[in-house]
């Protein structure tokens, strides 16, 4: 797979750093891409069906809510890699996660369809950032609240937020 050097700090906002102190230096994203979704995938399912549904506070969300939150993240970043990498300079809005989650109705899904989507998104990002032109990587773009992110930050915040998740569901949901 295509290796992507993995971004300065000045390609994406400071908030960030927690999400990019988990991933490696090798460049080797995608692959971890790949290597991630097949590792969580099979830690959730080795759990009791009971913990898909416990929070662990008031008003948080669920691992199936988590499951789903990371598909539309993970959706929402490679949309702006796409736009961006295009050379689209519209400042684009983030997203309410905690509406999404709560309009998702991720808990009367099947563990199945989520997975089953969960891995279709996963195989178009890996698709979208190996076909993307090399230069288009060093692109990049604002949010609408005027932060800046390059092309191949989004792909790192996508592994490294999915990263984030998976660590908080085996410190905090088991």
């Amino acid at each position: 797979m295509r290796i992507i050097n993995k971004p300065l700090p000045e390609e994406y906002p400071d908030y960030i750093c927690i999400y990019m102190d988990l991933l490696g230096e090798d460049g080797k994203i995608l692959e971890h891409l790949e290597q991630n979704f097949s590792e969580i995938r099979d830690f959730i399912y080795r759990l009791p069906e009971e913990k898909l549904y416990y929070r662990y506070d008031t008003g948080k969300w669920t691992i199936k809510e988590i499951l789903v939150h990371l598909i539309d993240d993970e959706r929402i970043f490679a949309y702006r890699a796409l736009r961006y990498a295009r050379n689209d300079d519209t400042p684009l809005h983030g997203f309410e996660q905690n509406s999404y989650a709560r309009y998702s109705e991720a808990g009367s899904r099947s563990l199945e369809s989520i997975f089953s989507e969960y891995e279709a998104v996963r195989k178009a990002t890996i698709t979208l950032f190996e076909n993307l032109p090399k230069t288009a990587l060093d692109r990049g773009g604002r949010s609408a609240s005027g932060l800046y992110w390059s092309v191949r930050a989004l792909v790192y915040h996508i592994a490294g937020h999915e990263l984030r998740h998976f660590n908080i569901i085996k410190e905090r949901y088991l």
